[in-house]
C-alpha cells in the first residue's frame, strides 16, 4: 500500500470514528500517524529533477507574497496591474505554467509578489503541480490567496484544507508550547492551563508514535492535538493570509457586501480595476512593516530615503540595515519619535522603534 493510500485509510477512518471521550486517543494517534505519511508523501515527491524547475525564485525586495489560487482566479491579471511585471492572462485555464515575479513599489519599500500556476483539488496530495506551488508558499511572509467571488463557497475551504494538509497554518499563531527532546530521564509534562483537549496521557502516546522516550514539554495554552503535533514535527509554517475576492463586477451588491466584511479580506475586480489600491494598502498593513529615517549629525534627517524594516525592529537591526559593520563600532543613538519619552532620546541598541522615527546613530 502506498502512502497516498494510507493517508487516505487514515482521513476515512478519522470520518467513521465518532467523537466522543472513548475515542479521543485512539483519533490522536491517527492524526499524529496522518501527519506523518504526510510528510513522507511531500518529501519523497521532491526529487531535484522536479523540485524547483520554474519555481525557483530568489528571493528580493523588503517582503515576498505569494499568490495561491485556483485556474482563472485572475492572479496573472492583478500582477500585471499592480506590479511592473507582465504575467500572461487569457480566458482559458493554466495560463500561467511557472512562478513569475513582480516587485510592488509601496511607501518606500519594495514588495516581491509571485503569481504561480492554478492548483488543482488534491494538490496536496501531487495532482498536477499543487505540490511544488504550495511549497513555495512556505518562503511567503503572505499568502495571497485569489478567489473567484463567483464561487467562493466551494474554492476557500478546498485551498485551506490543501494547504493545511501540507503543513501551512493560515493566519495562527504558533503554539505557546516549550518542547526539548533529551538523552533520558522520560518525558516530564507540564501545563499551566486547564487543557481540554490534550493531557498527559495523549501527550505520551503521540512522542511515543515518533519514537520520542525522553523530552521536556511546558504547555502554556490550551491547544489541540493538531497544534501540539505541529510542535513535535517543528517544520510547521504559520503564515499570515489575505483572502482577495476577485471578479466583483459578477455578483450581486449584498454579496459584495457580505464578503467584504470578512475578516482579513478584500474585495476586486481585476478587469475594471476596483478596489487595487486598497488591495495594496491592506498588503502592507498586514506585512506590519515600517519606516524609519536616519540623519547625520548636524544634519536633516533624508526622507527621500527610508529604511524597511519589521514591526517591533530594535535600533540594533536599523543598524544592521545602514551597514553589518555598525553595531560592531555602535557608541549609543538619538531617536526622534513616537518610541521615545522626548525628544531626542539617548537609547542603546535594544531600543524598539516606531514607524516614522528618525535615527542618529554615535560611533565609538
Amino acid at each position: 500500500m502506498g502512502v497516498v493510500e494510507k493517508i487516505q485509510d487514515i482521513e476515512n477512518e478519522i470520518k467513521r470514528t465518532q467523537k466522543n471521550k472513548a475515542t479521543e486517543y485512539h483519533l490522536g494517534l491517527l492524526k499524529a500517524k496522518l501527519a506523518k505519511y504526510r510528510i513522507q508523501l511531500i518529501e519523497g515527491s521532491q526529487t531535484k529533477s522536479e523540485k524547483g524547475q520554474g519555481f525557483e525564485v530568489q528571493q528580493s525586495g523588503d517582503a515576498r507574497v505569494v499568490m495561491i489560487g485556483f485556474p482563472s482566479v485572475g492572479k496573472s491579471t492583478l500582477l500585471t496591474k499592480i506590479t511592473d511585471q507582465e504575467s500572461i492572462a487569457a480566458g482559458y485555464e493554466f495560463t500561467t505554467l511557472t512562478c513569475v515575479p513582480g516587485k510592488i513599489q509601496y511607501n518606500g519599500a519594495t514588495i516581491q509578489l509571485l503569481d504561480l500556476p492554478g492548483i488543482i483539488g488534491g494538490a496536496s496530495q501531487g495532482k498536477g503541480r499543487g505540490k511544488q506551488v504550495i511549497s513555495v508558499a512556505r518562503t511567503a511572509d503572505i499568502v495571497l490567496m485569489m478567489l473567484d467571488a463567483t464561487k467562493s463557497a466551494q474554492q476557500r475551504p478546498q485551498l485551506e484544507a490543501e494547504l493545511e494538509a501540507i503543513g501551512i497554518r493560515l493566519n495562527q499563531s504558533f503554539p505557546n508550547v516549550s518542547f526539548k527532546i533529551k538523552k533520558a530521564g522520560g518525558i516530564s509534562f507540564n501545563a499551566v492551563v486547564k487543557l481540554h483537549y490534550l493531557d498527559q496521557k495523549m501527550v505520551h502516546n503521540i512522542l511515543h508514535d515518533y519514537k520520542i522516550f525522553n523530552a521536556d514539554v511546558v504547555i502554556r495554552e490550551d491547544i489541540t492535538v493538531e497544534q501540539f503535533i505541529d510542535v513535535v514535527l517543528g517544520n510547521r509554517r504559520y503564515v499570515k493570509c489575505l483572502y482577495c475576492y476577485n471578479k466583483i463586477d459578477q455578483i450581486s451588491m449584498e454579496e459584495v457586501d457580505r464578503l467584504a466584511h470578512q475578516p482579513d479580506t478584500v474585495v476586486v475586480s481585476c478587469e475594471d480595476d476596483l478596489n487595487l489600491d486598497y488591495l495594496v494598502q491592506c498588503i502592507w498593513k498586514k506585512l506590519d512593516l515600517m519606516r524609519v529615517y536616519t540623519k547625520k549629525r548636524g544634519e536633516a534627517p533624508d526622507f527621500d530615503d527610508g529604511l524597511i524594516v519589521r514591526s517591533g525592529a530594535s535600533v540594533e537591526t536599523v543598524c544592521h540595515a545602514i551597514h553589518r559593520s555598525l553595531a560592531q563600532t555602535f557608541r549609543y543613538a538619538l531617536v526622534w519619535g513616537t518610541s521615545t519619552k522626548h525628544n531626542p532620546q539617548r537609547v542603546g541598541m535594544s531600543h524598539l522603534v516606531h514607524d516614522e522615527d528618525v535615527i542618529q546613530v554615535v560611533k565609538k
